[in-house]
């Protein structure tokens, strides 16, 4: 595949589909565990994240996001913000799941954040991830900063040897808490990038 059948745009309402697979494939179905505690037993966890991907505020928002498309076809997404330069202390009323994650993005504070870089499966190996890296920091230069953060899994093997590759430098670990969530890694890592 040659880079001109690679495109990078911004995501548009319409992408709300596809940004919500991707969201939830990036953090090993941890977004549906919740949709599926915030709608219950009768409610519909995809239609709620949905309805979450298409608003236009908050950070899971398309506002915040930018798709690869291979060929016409959607294949990979990015989704990225800048992180508070002074991080809030963490509610005590989060659910723990998500402690260890709050904890690891204080540790880069003032970075731009890259929460989600997922690609379909059906389009791994083809460069989607490191074109969508490349994009990220001239998302980032734009936007005033000088350096990405990122968390990952220690499962995440492929992704993790990416964003060495990369220039990613593993910076802090914490360990995953499970609860409820079943789910095999076991420790979230903390990278991030200079430029």
């Amino acid at each position: 595949m040659g880079k001109s059948d690679m495109l990078i745009r911004g995501a548009t309402v319409a992408d709300a589909e596809h940004l919500v697979r991707f969201i939830n494939m990036a953090a090993d179905d941890l977004p549906l565990h919740f949709w599926k505690q915030s709608v219950g037993p009768e409610g519909d966890p995809w239609a709620f994240g949905l309805e979450r991907a298409a608003r236009d505020h908050g950070s899971f928002t398309w506002r915040n996001a930018w798709m690869t498309e291979v060929e016409g076809q959607v294949a990979a997404c990015l989704l990225g913000y800048p992180a508070e330069d002074d991080p809030a202390p963490i509610d005590p009323d989060t659910p723990a799941v998500l402690v260890p994650l709050m904890e690891l993005e204080a540790l880069a504070p003032g970075s731009w954040y890259l929460n989600v870089l997922a690609t379909y499966d059906g389009f791994r190996g083809q460069g989607c991830g490191s074109a969508l890296l490349a994009h990220a920091e001239t998302v980032a230069r734009d936007l005033g900063r000088d350096t990405i953060s990122l968390i990952a899994a220690d499962t995440h093997h492929d992704a993790v040897r990416l964003y060495a590759a990369k220039g990613f430098t593993a910076v802090a670990r914490r360990p995953v808490v499970k609860g409820d969530w079943a789910v095999d890694a076991q420790e979230w890592i903390l990278f991030t990038k200079r430029f």
